[in-house]
């Protein structure tokens, strides 16, 4: 039984801003995550009704933070969330979705297959074995680990120059805190805590925000 899923007329509004003349794409993503993602384990049931404002829209607006025709990885992609809402809001940007469970690459490929993403590679591997064959401008993850842990996955994606995202919770400014050895360790030149979606979002999106590369 396929669950409710029609966005608010908030949601809506929110959604026809970010996705434009692709929401048709969105809406399709919405339906595999609320049928073949919920049977094949990828998210629980609990989720489908808050598909929309707590996972597909938290995850787009964040796509306003990455430069134009950038080269895009997402780590641990899971559902294709952040991955595959930018894919689909920023047709411009070229994604590699690093995810190491092959139940889930085969999703995301079916997914990206049907909805006619041009724009997307699903690459099965762990992120620190994914090192060598990608060069990222712009690293991305949600729900994977502490940032302390998180950083070691994603900033050597970036071979030394770009930019992770990592979308947290209330709790982003403490993990950078923790995180702050490490973090210059690895070659941070920055990290700060952004919100964004203010305009667009009932509850704004946080971003770990990481610069990694020479001051400009």
């Amino acid at each position: 039984m396929i669950q409710e899923v029609e966005p608010s007329r908030e949601e809506l509004r929110g959604a026809q801003e970010i996705f434009g003349d692709r929401l048709s794409l969105a809406e399709r993503y919405i339906q595999h995550l609320a049928t073949t993602g919920m049977e094949r384990g990828l998210l629980g049931p609990r989720e489908v009704p808050r598909l929309w404002s707590r996972h597909v829209l938290n995850c787009a607006v964040v796509a306003d933070l990455i430069p134009e025709g950038a080269e895009v990885a997402d780590v641990g992609s899971g559902a294709g969330l952040p991955g595959l809402t930018f894919a689909i809001a920023r047709p411009d940007l070229s994604l590699t979705l690093i995810e190491p469970l092959e139940r889930r690459c085969i999703w995301l490929n079916e997914v990206v297959e049907d909805l006619g993403l041009t724009n997307v590679t699903v690459y099965r591997s762990r992120a620190e074995q994914a090192v060598e064959h990608i060069n990222a401008d712009v690293v991305t993850a949600r729900a994977v680990s502490a940032l302390g842990n998180l950083a070691g996955l994603t900033i050597p994606l970036l071979h030394g120059q770009g930019e992770v995202l990592a979308i947290k919770g209330r709790s982003a400014a403490e993990e950078v805190e923790k995180a702050s050895k490490v973090l210059r360790k690895l070659g941070a030149r920055k990290t700060e805590v952004v919100t964004v979606g203010d305009a667009l979002l009932e509850e704004t999106t946080t971003v770990v925000r990481i610069n990694v590369g020479p001051a400009s």
